[in-house]
């Protein structure tokens, strides 16, 4: 199969599809893979990497997006929306509950769409975002105490405190992935934390892992109302596969915040669950509202490609290879990637996204 790696166009993605490595396994199983110029130098991989893996590297996005199958990290933006093609195999992340024109784009277009965070086992868990929701989460804090500094507009608390001083607060709503990893980190910084979930089973598991060091509390209104107040570092990390995530923090809320304190949502890409929370970017990450700091950037882990383009691809070279040797068939073959389609010959396919988009099912 003739597989293309575009280079990402979304602000500061610096993500690859395809590391060199990934590319050697799959031309070592007869596959030809197509390489766009400087698509992996934000990650640390130069042409010249590719080519000594087996990859033919070429001069335009076109030249990568005219082949049988496309594998991106992000999902494809305005500018690429004419470089897809019919009975095309698109294999990335889509998110498309939150993105009614990209959906109708692809629907228009008559691809097949595979979306990296959809993959499912049966365990009902995330095998391709799981590894990004791992360096999400704990970039939430990294970003999060940094811009508590003052110079970059938050209230000049150290998450730690110091002898004599109470630490930070941080709220993390969400349980999951993303809210482990940014437990973890705020546990490490010696942050006061408290984890909400509805989830009564995995608040259990987390008193597991984090014992006395992390409140871990059932998520309801009122309890949610009390904590962000208080908070420092606001982190939403709520997930519903394939759906927009709930608004758990409304603007009236957020107005009850303190000055200066700040809120990261993970959450973004899939709507968000934070009202006043809207996306940014890695270039203009925040912005204020009622004197609160938002970060909104929707592909955190861009900013440190290097790590995360590897630890994305340990997770998606399987399913890569298994498309590129079996084609539409693996779908057939692999329950977990097949609750990964959502668009496929004109039609919108996966439940979830239907729901969001009744009209176009």
């Amino acid at each position: 199969m003739e597989i293309g790696v575009p280079k990402e166009i979304k602000n500061q993605e610096f993500r690859v599809g395809l590391s060199p490595s990934s590319v050697r396994t799959l031309v070592e199983a007869g596959h030809t893979v197509f390489i766009e110029t400087q698509a992996g130098i934000g990650a640390g991989f130069a042409d010249q990497d590719y080519v000594q893996a087996g990859a033919q590297v070429v001069p335009s996005a076109k030249d990568a997006w005219s082949r049988e199958m496309v594998v991106k990290v992000k999902e494809p933006l305005p500018a690429e929306y004419d470089l897809m093609q019919k009975d095309q195999l698109l294999f990335t992340y889509l998110h498309l509950a939150a993105a009614r024109e990209l959906t109708e784009q692809l629907m228009r277009v008559g691809l097949t769409a595979i979306a990296y965070e959809t993959v499912e086992l049966p365990n009902r868990s995330l095998p391709l975002l799981t590894p990004m929701s791992i360096i999400a989460g704990r970039l939430s804090v990294q970003f999060g105490a940094r811009f508590l500094e003052r110079q970059q507009g938050g209230r000049g608390v150290l998450l730690g405190g110091v002898p004599g001083v109470k630490p930070g607060k941080v709220v993390i709503l969400g349980g999951g992935v993303v809210g482990t990893e940014a437990a973890k980190m705020a546990v490490g910084l010696g942050a006061q934390v408290q984890i909400f979930d509805i989830n009564v089973e995995r608040l259990s598991y987390l008193e597991t892992l984090f014992g006395s060091r992390v409140e871990l509390l059932y998520s309801n209104s009122a309890e949610i109302e009390t904590a962000v107040a208080e908070a420092d570092l606001l982190i939403g990390a709520v997930l519903v596969p394939g759906r927009r995530a709930p608004i758990l923090v409304p603007a009236s809320l957020v107005e009850q915040m303190r000055t200066g304190s700040v809120i990261v949502d993970v959450a973004v890409d899939q709507g968000g669950c934070v009202e006043t929370l809207h996306p940014t970017s890695h270039t203009q990450p925040t912005y204020e509202v009622f004197g609160v700091v938002h970060y909104g950037v929707p592909n955190m882990p861009g900013a440190v490609p290097w790590t995360a383009t590897q630890a994305l691809n340990n997770s998606t070279l399987p399913y890569v290879v298994k498309l590129a040797n079996q084609g539409l068939k693996a779908l057939e073959t692999d329950d977990a990637l097949a609750k990964g389609l959502n668009v496929q010959a004109h039609r919108l396919v996966h439940p979830a996204v239907q729901q969001v988009f009744p009209d176009l099912a």
